[in-house]
């Protein structure tokens, strides 16, 4: 998650060792006999389910091949430092699958697919869950959130947990995305000087470079779709209530929703259509009811754009030139696949956002505060006061940068405060009645456009981000769906732009950036590149 008053958004195809059916192979690495697995780089779920339906590898071929990457690339080589915790389980977890595997038993959309989750969503195993705070280091959850369990449940391999920007970037004002007190900084993969976004960083990075196949993030503001930018990758941030929130720490309830991350449209889809499905613990989650499916890759056509009506947000590319060229060309090849593009201009974002960021406070004490009543008693803190006071006698936690997310939270009432209900509304109605849907239904539009945001900027650990625009906080405070996939590269750092629309259109906005992803294919994989 970004604050909204600063607005902090933050190699090669398929080898053919895979594309011929070859098994991964081992090769000899200073003296050690070490598996090659550059035949996973830009692997799919549909190569892998052709690979284990015609017995090219088993699953603890693909485990391993993906561990020995994360050793290689993520925690040394360059040193990405995207997964905060591997999964000591993942090569038992594949040994039980490949089990269902040799008895012919191959089922679940995700069957065998290495998945990462960001480390804010609960797993009842042996990894904790930290938010990426000292202070839950030793946290581990009594039972897995429903994005696990529906994980589980549709045959994935949850490979590890990712870093994030410590408490989904809602901490200080002044904060370096992709930094956590428990996992340090994370290092993006296409130049490893540039900040990989926050706050599902380590979720962009691992998807990007080719450390899983997919991976889960969560977003309030920002926090799906601008990793997805500038770890140059596709990242859907649902309606809220189509996935339950249930097991993740929170920010905002109003906001809030978890969102799979991958390189392609389709494996997207495919993850979505396993994450799906109402909750009793989530009210929210109840007004997808009739509205969820389980298998959104039946909108994955082609020729999607053609009729389609696109409205493009007028300025929203003005704050780069770079970005604004890029988008351009994006304008250019929609049309020529077949769809209308419309100028339209977006509401007066000053009283929303602010609106947004009081209710973001006023939600993230009360969630929090839930949370950590929902611990069990070894947990050192209590609610977000003792956070506080545990965070000033951490010699980690203000190394960097302060807390004043946390106080100002910290003095806000609770959810009958005149303040917060006055701000609720005054969002919701900005962004709904009198934003999205306004602008989609006076212009006939089936979706809106705009860049997902600018190159990654350089990390700076005493400045802070350097982030220059985005397109994320209408769809983010109405609660609306987006999704942001690549638009092209300038220099060597990658761009998305993000198409976004009505509550529950995820099939049509599919539908759109897989016809998009199709007629352009911008996805390039990282070069790690020590500096541009």
């Amino acid at each position: 998650m970004r604050t909204t008053l600063k607005i902090l958004l933050l190699a090669v195809m398929l080898l053919p060792a895979v594309m011929q059916g070859c098994k991964p192979g081992v090769t000899k690495k200073s003296g050690t006999a070490q598996r090659d697995n550059k035949w996973l780089e830009e692997t799919t779920v549909r190569d892998l389910h052709e690979g284990y339906k015609n017995k090219k590898f088993t699953v603890r071929d693909v485990v391993s091949a993906y561990l020995d990457r994360i050793n290689e690339i993520d925690k040394s080589g360059p040193s990405l430092n995207s997964v905060i915790t591997v999964n000591p389980d993942a090569l038992k977890i594949a040994d039980s699958l490949d089990i269902v595997l040799a008895d012919g038993r191959q089922t679940g959309p995700l069957f065998g697919i290495p998945v990462i989750l960001k480390d804010n969503i609960s797993t009842h195993d042996k990894m904790p869950n930290t938010a990426g705070a000292t202070v839950l280091r030793n946290s581990f959850p009594a039972s897995d959130s429903p994005v696990a369990a529906k994980l589980r449940q549709a045959g994935a391999v949850i490979l590890g947990k990712s870093n994030l920007s410590e408490w989904a970037n809602f901490r200080s004002m002044a904060s370096t995305s992709g930094w956590s007190g428990v996992g340090g900084l994370t290092r993006n993969p296409y130049v490893l000087d540039r900040n990989p976004c926050g706050s599902s960083s380590g979720s962009g990075v691992a998807v990007s470079a080719n450390l899983c196949i997919l991976a889960i993030g969560t977003e309030t503001n920002g926090s799906i779709v601008c990793p997805s930018n500038n770890n140059g990758i596709v990242g859907l941030k649902p309606t809220v209530g189509l996935i339950s929130r249930s097991g993740i720490i929170p920010i905002s309830f109003t906001q809030d929703t978890p969102g799979p991350m991958g390189r392609t449209v389709e494996d997207v889809a495919i993850c979505l259509g396993a994450l799906t499905g109402t909750d009793p613990a989530v009210p929210k989650t109840a007004g997808s009811e009739g509205k969820y499916l389980t298998d959104y890759t039946r909108s994955l056509n082609p020729g999607g754009l053609k009729g389609k009506r696109i409205g493009f947000i007028k300025g929203s590319s003005d704050f780069m030139e770079k970005v604004d060229t890029l988008t351009r060309q994006a304008i250019r090849s929609i049309r020529s696949l077949g769809a209308e593009v419309i100028e339209v201009s977006a509401p007066n974002s000053s009283g929303y956002e602010a609106a947004s960021f009081d209710v973001m406070l006023y939600e993230f004490k009360d969630g929090l505060n839930r949370y950590f009543a929902g611990l069990g008693p070894g947990t050192p803190v209590r609610n977000i006061s003792d956070l506080i006071k545990f965070n000033l006698t951490d010699t980690v936690e203000l190394k960097f940068f302060d807390q004043k997310i946390l106080e100002m939270a910290d003095r806000k009432g609770d959810l009958n405060s005149p303040e917060y209900k006055k701000d609720l509304g005054t969002m919701l109605k900005a962004t709904r009645e009198e934003g999205i849907d306004r602008i989609m239904d006076e212009n006939r539009l089936d979706a809106l456009m705009a860049p997902t945001g600018s190159p990654a900027w350089k990390t700076d650990l005493i400045l802070g981000d350097h982030y220059l625009g985005g397109s994320s906080s209408l769809a983010a405070i109405s609660g609306y769906p987006a999704i942001a996939l690549p638009m092209g590269f300038i220099e060597e750092l990658p761009v998305d732009i993000t198409f976004f629309g009505r509550a529950w259109s995820e099939p049509l906005l599919l539908e759109i950036a897989f016809s998009y992803e199709q007629g352009t294919k911008h996805r390039k994989a990282p070069g790690f590149l020590p500096t541009d």
